[in-house]
């Protein structure tokens, strides 16, 4: 693959998983990031990048990596129903959950499922739309990788009985330069230190040697993982994990003259996928059982398929949970009301059509909104709409301007979950401290956790360095469309 004649200068996007807008200024303010600081100090900061919903890395990368939310890629969240097949997907939640879906099943939706038969293929990633331009792409440690390149996924043999690899081998498509922990590795001696992918020491590794064998393509994508495990454990505004990646990322500015020169070959681009909100210590107050709110109804379990007999299935994203009503019988309405009387859940939704309607546990009345109409909001987008605006905590104005409050861009988030996917279901949000619950589903009490429309999960940093461009609206969603114009621009 050639790449651009003018030798383009290329762009690097370090993909901090759980990195928040305030444990990031302080580890900056106390000195302990300075690798961070110096790419923020030298470039522009956006504290408040929108990310997609549900607030899980899958949706999110597939959003960045496509410029759609879920209505158009198709990616729904971590845990989701096939109505079609009458399937559970699961990318992996936590082990107890995917032991009894099926670790090999778990795996194999993760690796080679997410991007070869679920991501829609009415949308094109960067890597497709650059590769079309005659621009290489490198994707480092992303389980969303979907490129145009054959790449031969490799199993080591003592653990080709957790996968559904023929011969511990298997064919995808992905970028042209691709790492993925055990599964593809650049270096040929590299050793990677987790089962499905490498840690945050194994991505910079993989980083560094691109950079050493001059082989940076137009493109580079890199996610550092480990944060969001310790985030989950210790809470919100740890900044140990901050502190280790810095350093990892030194040693990458390191292999340059200067820092600065380092910005002057490339483009720097660091960013946080998702925010947590900390979670409360008492499980009787702060965990959402769904099983025992809606227990009159009949359940399915994860060890065995759904049923004919079945008429809910509950797919749990931490502190967003997916209900379908599989039983025809069985009115929305019904579940609806019983959702209602849980005052931990702040938002229920669902669709009728284009038609989404809103109602709550915490607050009274309902509200119903689709897309097009009289009022504009600060992404350009239009709706209609009437009932109770305080659902969803926007503010209209005489003048036809919505802004947004707890919840950013709620309307096309919310609109696009309930158009990701086939299926009569419903969606519901967890105030902050709780979470939700079903059968063997991971807890986080006394810790943190995602998933939900809140801003404390959807608001993440954005670093630009080496360049004066911005993005036209601050979300993820459009960072696609940036980075396509960045390379473009230098062309």
């Amino acid at each position: 693959m050639k790449q651009n004649p003018k030798s383009l200068k290329p762009v690097i996007l370090l993909n901090i998983d759980s990195l928040m807008p305030e444990p990031l200024e302080v580890a900056i303010q106390t000195g302990q990031a300075p690798a961070l600081q110096y790419l923020m100090e030298n470039g522009n900061y956006i504290p408040n990048m929108v990310t997609s919903f549900p607030t899980m890395s899958v949706t999110i990368d597939s959003s960045l990596l496509t410029g759609s939310y879920a209505d158009k890629h198709h990616i729904p969240g971590l845990n989701w129903f096939d109505d079609s097949r009458k399937e559970i997907i699961n990318y992996g939640t936590g082990f107890r959950e995917t032991f009894r879906l099926g670790m090999r099943r778990s795996i194999h939706n993760m690796i080679y499922r997410l991007n070869n038969e679920h991501m829609s293929s009415e949308v094109t990633t960067i890597y497709e739309e650059l590769a079309d331009r005659g621009i290489a792409s490198a994707s480092i440690n992303s389980f969303v990788y979907r490129g145009n390149t054959p790449q031969r996924l490799r199993v080591p043999r003592l653990f080709t009985t957790l996968t559904r690899f023929k011969n511990g081998e298997w064919t995808t498509e992905a970028t042209n330069i691709f790492s993925l922990g055990t599964f593809s590795k650049l270096r040929p001696w590299g050793v990677a230190t987790q089962i499905a992918a490498g840690n945050y020491k194994f991505t910079a590794r993989e980083l560094r040697y691109l950079i050493r064998k001059n082989k940076l393509p137009g493109f580079t994508f890199c996610v550092f993982q480990d944060l969001d495990a310790r985030i989950h454990l210790k809470g919100p505004m740890d900044i140990k994990g901050i502190t280790k990646i810095d350093k990892e990322i030194q040693k990458v500015l390191n292999l340059y003259p200067s820092w600065e020169e380092a910005l002057n070959r490339n483009v720097w681009l660091v960013m946080g996928d998702n925010g947590h909100s900390p979670t409360g210590k008492r499980y009787r107050d702060f965990t959402i059982d769904l099983r025992k709110t809606l227990k009159k109804y009949r359940i399915s379990r994860l060890e065995r398929s759904v049923s004919k007999k079945d008429q809910l299935v509950l797919c749990v994203n931490q502190r967003m949970a997916y209900i379908y009503v599989l039983d025809e019988q069985l009115p929305l309405s019904a579940v609806v009301e019983k959702l209602k009387n849980d005052q931990r859940i702040d938002i229920i939704a669902w669709k009728n059509g284009d038609l989404i309607h809103v109602e709550s546990g915490m607050r009274k009345g309902s509200l119903h909104y689709r897309p097009g109409g009289e009022y504009k909001d600060v992404y350009d987008q239009t709706w209609s709409m009437e009932g109770n605006p305080e659902l969803l905590d926007l503010n209209l104005t005489n003048e036809k301007v919505l802004s947004y409050g707890d919840y950013p861009d709620a309307l096309i988030r919310l609109h696009s979950v309930l158009h990701s996917h086939s299926g009569r279901f419903i969606v519901v949000n967890a105030k902050p401290g709780c979470e939700f619950k079903a059968q063997a589903t991971p807890s986080h009490l006394s810790g943190a956790a995602h998933g939900s429309l809140h801003k404390q999960e959807s608001f993440v940093p954005l670093m630009i360095a080496g360049t004066s461009e911005k993005p036209i609206f601050t979300r993820v969603v459009d960072l696609k469309e940036f980075i396509i114009r960045l390379i473009q621009y230098q062309g």
